[in-house]
Parts: structure tokens; sequence; C-alpha cells
């Protein structure tokens, strides 16, 4: 895909690896100006911002579940690139839990972690992102879901739903904030081969999950990012709310 970002700045959370790294490779290629978030993996934010292309760019830090380190983060990246053009929500966690295993307190534990990183980081980074948009005429959001918040997820509830509660934020947002000229996505992968899902993928698991889709393998991070650009794009007003499935088929939805 051929799209121009020269003269847009772009904030990437969870930028270090993966499909975040992907995303920010790919917008820098297209010519713009990325903010590499990262939350405790320095080294590796540090290497997804050397192997960008053109520039400059931005590393910084900060704990999206946490609200005044999100207002600081965002406050950052307004100061040293000036204007925000696009955010993409992509920082989450992912944990496996057996439920009927779990004590009470460890049950609280993960849906708080959960959904403090999964749906209220996104919130209030929109929230501040959104408040600078609009003063600015206007911007667009991606964010990153999953297939989790659409099929359930039986080893890690917390994460389904956080996923699905970030749906309806984004859908919510996107009515409420289209008269300002600012338009909310969404992107749902499925498997996508990271780190994160490596253990899976390798492991007894691996091909069954690879069979889930008539394609017989999982997405790679850059077909997420690619289409994260399309809907960051030029052209796509129209497009605002709209949810869309990157799972190669894995799963359908009516």
């Amino acid at each position: 895909m051929d799209y121009s970002f020269a003269n847009k700045n772009v904030l990437v959370t969870g930028a270090s690896r993966g499909i975040g790294r992907a995303i920010a490779h790919e917008f820098a290629a297209s010519g713009a100006q990325v903010a590499v978030h990262y939350h405790q993996n320095r080294k590796a934010a540090e290497q997804t911002l050397s192997g960008l292309a053109g520039g400059p760019h931005l590393l910084v830090q900060a704990d999206v579940s946490a609200p005044e380190s999100v207002r600081n983060m965002v406050d950052t990246v307004i100061r040293e690139m000036g204007r925000i053009h696009v955010l993409v929500n992509n920082a989450g966690i992912y944990e496996t839990y057996p439920i009927i295993e779990l004590t009470y307190e460890e049950w609280q534990g993960t849906w708080e972690r959960n959904i403090g990183t999964n749906l209220m980081g996104p919130a209030n980074t929109s929230f501040c992102v959104a408040q600078h948009m609009r003063e600015c005429g206007g911007g667009k959001i991606v964010n990153v879901s999953s297939r989790g918040a659409f099929r359930g997820e039986p080893e890690t509830p917390a994460y389904g739903a956080s996923k699905a509660g970030l749906n309806a934020l984004s859908q919510s947002m996107a009515q409420a904030l289209a008269p300002h000229n600012i338009f909310i996505y969404v992107v749902a992968p499925g498997f996508v081969d990271t780190d994160m899902s490596s253990p899976d993928l390798t492991g007894p698991k691996g091909d069954a999950i690879r069979a889930q889709s008539p394609l017989g393998r999982v997405a790679s991070p850059e077909e997420v990012a690619r289409t994260v650009v399309f809907l960051a794009s030029e052209g796509t007003d129209y497009l605002t709310g709209c949810i869309v499935d990157i799972n190669g088929a894995s799963y359908l939805r009516s």
C-alpha cells in the first residue's frame, strides 16, 4: 500500500514489539513521525525506534493503566511533536488462567489488570488525545481489539470482556466525535505471529490454531499494521465506527 503520512504525527501505544512495532514501521515508511510508546521494555522500544524510516521519531514511556501517566504521555508527545494526527491504541495484556482454580483475590486481580490496561488505558488515552484533536481540527483513532471480543475467551474471560468493552467504547466515541472531525476505527485480529502468541503457536496447540483459518496459518503483524494504516489514511471518514476482522475467516460473525 502507498499512503502518504508526510507531516503527520502518530502515537502508537505498545510499540516496543509485535503488532505495535509493525504499526510503527508501517507509518514511518509512509512518511509519518512516530511516537513509540512503551511501558517497561525500553530496550525493545529503542530497537523499534532505531529501525524506523525517516524521522525524527520519539520514544515515550507510560503505564496506560495509570490515568496520570497517560496524561503525561499525551502532554509529552504534544509538547515534543506539536500535534497528534493519529492515535493507535495497541497496548494490551493477555493472561490465561483456569477460572475454577483461582482464588477470589486472584480473580479480582486479573480483572483489574485487564480492564485497567485493555479498556481504561485506551479510554483515557483517547479522551486526552481527542481534546487535543478537537482543538486542532480533527484526527483519527484506531483501536486494536480482538476476535475474542466476539467468540468468547474461556481461558481469559477478563481479556475477552475488556476487548468487547473496547469495541463498544470505540463505536460510542465514533458517534460522539464525528461532528468534531474525529474518526474512530477498530481492528479485531485473531491469532497473530508475535512474541506474545509464540508459546501457543510453537506448542502442542500450534497446528490446531493454524487450522482454525482456511488459510492454514495465522496473521502476520504486518497484515494488521497495513489495515491500521489504511483506516488512518485519507478518504476513510465514512468508515468511522467500523470493526474490521483480521482473522483469516477463522471466526465469522453476522
